[in-house]
């Protein structure tokens, strides 16, 4: 299992990039979100990859987080969900918009993601939203792939610090659900209300359990 690629770019095609890693070249497929993300050709890169394995091929697909890579795994369980309809969806909404869309059950924000009809993303909400509030939490821990890809590629060539615009950190959306979790709030409720939260604009942690615990208080 290849689990990660830390290289240069070679190029950038509509659907893939390849990434030359010590004189190999790997050909890794991407989301339009993550390919814009990118540097230029030349520039250091890392990416989590998930290795798709078919009886006359062989696929690597790639993400910048592991909170996306963990989505892409979790979408391509559901029923009627592939690899190209992960993808699209993970370029449509990107991952805090994945995690964000299932906490709220908006399954019309799953359907913008072209080649997912209504129906097969009425199913993603329906079997992934009990898994939100785990997914969201790793962005507490889980950083970007860029991390430690300078160490990686200074052993091939001459350094270069990697230029890559990787998502906003998740790590206070994490904390605000840890936060509720202690507070007695239920999983799937203390995602749902981290998620609009966050859609209406709060981003710290201490702003995020403030929105939540007014969108959790009893009404009436």
């Amino acid at each position: 299992m290849i689990g990660k690629i830390a290289g240069r770019v070679e190029y950038r095609a509509e659907d893939h990039v390849l990434i030359d890693v010590r004189g190999v070249g790997y050909l890794v497929y991407c989301s339009e979100r993550t390919l814009v993300a990118l540097p230029g050709a030349g520039e250091a890169v890392a990416l989590y990859t998930e290795l798709l394995v078919r009886e006359d091929n062989l696929q690597l697909f790639g993400f910048l987080t592991l909170t996306e890579k963990e989505w892409h795994r979790l979408l391509t369980s559901v029923q009627g969900i592939g690899a190209k309809a992960s993808m699209s969806i993970l370029g449509t909404l990107g991952g805090e918009g994945v995690g964000r869309a299932i906490a709220l059950g908006d399954w019309n924000a799953v359907a913008a993601a072209k080649g997912v009809g209504p129906k097969t993303a009425q199913r993603v909400v329906n079997e992934l939203k009990d898994k939100a509030p785990t997914v969201m939490a790793m962005g507490a821990t889980a950083g970007p792939a860029t991390d430690e890809v300078v160490e990686v590629v200074e052993t091939a060539a001459a350094p270069a610090t990697p230029k890559v615009n990787a998502p906003k950190d998740s790590g206070a959306q994490a904390a605000a659900l840890s936060a509720l979790g202690n507070l007695g709030y239920g999983p799937g409720d203390a995602a749902g209300a981290v998620a609009q939260a966050a859609g209406e604009g709060a981003e710290s942690e201490a702003d995020l359990i403030r929105a939540a615990l007014k969108l959790l208080a009893p009404k009436g």
